[in-house]
């Protein structure tokens, strides 16, 4: 009787917020932040996950974040602040569907955009690709590999003025532990070379010692890391060097010397006798406690500062502590206590944190994903925490109020500081760091402080044909008048067989055609060809297997059902899958003689402009079809 009466009690209080949150007087107190991307989740090891980017002419003046879904889709959003033009780009289809494996990013001297990914320690080898307009990753190039020895994950690039010819890449590698190598800029072609490493930088008596990296941008990079994964070692301390490109040495924070990196990696011990031995390179050694490590920046006089995490030897407080070099010692200062774990999952990842974020422009701030209780129960929220060094005092002021979902891992985009966009977060469920038959992965999106514009959207303006008939191929009828304008192509398309093959659709001097044997899009433009990086399908079968990483591919699942639209306008032409940019070059295209539906599926819609979407409609279509 009891029960039922709480079951009764319990359901009314559902119904009572329910029906407070329609008032208008509550809804203007949730605040989530703004959708970025509505599906991908980042790891907090690769970055920078995200940067901003603006030249001195002011013709680049653009944002870049990144991030992995559960159907193992890397993708990117482009915001253009000069166009106002907001793009998400298709990266990289059918990868692991991990967070780990979400992609970092590196403007060239150049101006163009690096874009590195991996899997999560299960391939000896990094992925990249390169945009073919400066600050324009709408024109990424092919996808190439850099080959190690060792199975990598977290790649975190620099460039440093000291070297400005090289590319100083950073991740976990031999022996799980921190590596360094040194690569060649891109040639001609965009293939790069290591030609110093990969070296181990340190070896610790612990497994896997997580790091995390900055550079001062002249000739040092800063690496804090831990004796190993909480979860495996306790107490775990949090250690501090830095590596000079002009020596390729290790160093401590005052520049004494503690390692050449090419004859081997510093041992580093959890031992009183390396504490005292070594006092500038310890940043934290409290007995019981698990250390964990967020972010290293440094400071306005250069000095390293560094947001951590405590957690208790049973594993369920976790508390946050802003550590920093104060020129002779180091200290740390207690911020807030963090809740547990933040995900849903009771029995795996208890070092999970809800996550810091410090302001590398002002580093005295920093943002948390704090558990606060709310409309909807207790709900992680970000709290951005101001810290006064003089008094001591730390102040707080809530970001994010009354979430329906948690709000987490958060991140300050480099260079920033006059954009509009700068504080990013994931927002959603959380279940697991890969999808797998346990569990259904990180079905969350990417929140951020932001107000951009969207483009309009117009779909009923430009129409010349359209059509709702299943299995439509053969010739479409076009007013000649419209055989050398702009156009948009969009089709909804069905795929019958267990592979997809076949022309698409073509024009006279054109055609979009599937390969049988790689699944990938191919773009014929008159002499020229062009073919995608991207498979048409996902990952999704990993949820079919058992969770974990080793080093398979799973088998891909063909899209049985995706939207196409093909635009064109200034000689360029751009693919677009399931609303994500895939493919734009150069060429010149044409509605004359316009044909669809040369392959073994059907087309259940398709709508043609005599105008080019912008991306905002291009998603919007998409939208409207499913």
């Amino acid at each position: 009787m009891k029960v039922k009466n709480l079951r009764i009690i319990m359901l009314l209080c559902v119904m009572l917020v329910t029906n407070l949150i329609a008032q208008p007087a509550l809804k203007s107190l949730i605040y989530e932040g703004s959708a970025i991307a509505e599906e991908g989740a980042w790891c907090w090891f690769a970055d920078p996950r995200a940067l901003h980017y603006e030249n001195e002419s002011g013709n680049i003046n653009c944002s870049y974040v990144g991030y992995i879904d559960t159907h193992g889709t890397i993708k990117a959003v482009q915001y253009d602040f000069n166009q106002k033009r907001r793009t998400e780009v298709l990266v990289r289809s059918y990868f692991q569907p991990d967070d780990h494996n979400n992609p970092t990013f590196l403007v060239l001297p150049d101006e163009r955009v690096m874009i590195f990914y991996s899997r999560h320690t299960d391939e000896p080898c990094f992925y990249y690709r390169i945009s073919q307009k400066p600050g324009d990753i709408t024109t990424l190039g092919e996808e190439k590999k850099i080959m190690t020895k060792d199975n990598t994950t977290y790649p975190s690039p620099f460039i440093l003025s000291d070297d400005p010819e090289h590319i100083y890449l950073c991740w976990r590698g031999i022996k799980w532990h921190p590596t360094i190598a040194r690569l060649t800029m891109p040639d001609e072609h965009d293939n790069v070379n290591i030609d110093w490493g990969p070296y181990q930088m340190v070896q610790s008596t612990g497994a896997r010692p997580y790091a995390k990296y900055c550079s001062n941008g002249k000739d040092r990079i800063m690496l804090a890391y831990t004796t190993g994964h909480p979860d495996n070692e306790n107490p775990n301390w949090l250690y501090y060097n830095a590596v000079n490109i002009n020596t390729l040495q290790l160093e401590d924070v005052q520049g004494r010397k503690l390692s050449t990196i090419a004859e081997g990696p510093l041992r580093v011990t959890r031992t009183p006798d390396y504490a005292e031995q070594n006092p500038m390179a310890v940043v934290d050694r409290t007995p019981g406690w698990r250390d964990w490590v967020w972010q290293v920046s440094f400071n306005e006089v250069g000095n390293p500062v560094i947001a951590m995490v405590k957690i208790s030897g049973d594993k369920r407080t976790h508390d946050y502590y802003y550590a920093y070099w104060d020129g002779t010692q180091w200290k740390k200062i207690f911020l807030a206590h963090g809740g547990g774990h933040f995900h849903q999952s009771p029995d795996i990842e208890h070092c999970y944190s809800g996550g810091m974020a410090i302001d590398p422009a002002c580093t005295n701030e920093v943002y948390c994903s704090v558990p606060v209780v709310g409309a909807f129960g207790k709900m992680y929220e970000i709290v951005k925490f101001t810290i006064n060094f003089t008094t001591g005092e730390v102040k707080q002021q809530q970001i994010t109020r009354h979430s329906r979902k948690n709000n987490v891992r958060p991140f300050i985009l480099n260079d920033s500081e006059a954009s509009p966009l700068r504080l990013t977060w994931m927002h959603g469920d959380y279940y697991d760091w890969i999808l797998s038959s346990a569990r259904a992965g990180y079905p969350t999106s990417i929140h951020g402080v932001v107000q951009w514009d969207s483009e309009p959207v117009k779909l009923n303006d430009g129409v010349i044909a359209q059509s709702e008939q299943e299995g439509m191929n053969g010739k479409v009828k076009v007013d000649k008048k419209w055989n050398s304008s702009d156009f948009t192509l969009a089709m909804s398309i069905n795929v019958t067989d267990e592979k997809a093959q076949g022309v698409i659709c073509e024009g006279k001097d054109w055609c979009l055609s599937i390969d049988s044997l790689s699944l990938k899009p191919c773009l014929k433009i008159g002499k020229d060809e062009y073919k995608s990086v991207n498979v048409w399908g996902t990952a999704d079968s990993w949820k079919n297997f058992g969770r974990g990483t080793n080093g398979k591919w799973y088998p891909m699942e063909l899209y049985k059902e995706l939207e196409l639209v093909i635009t064109y306008s200034d000689n360029r032409v751009r693919l677009y899958i399931n609303g994500l940019l895939d493919m734009n070059v150069e060429g010149i295209c044409g509605l004359k003689g316009l044909r669809l539906g040369r392959f073994n599926g059907s087309i259940s819609t398709y709508a043609i402009y005599n105008r080019a979407f912008n991306p905002d409609e291009v998603g919007a279509w998409c939208s409207f079809i499913r």
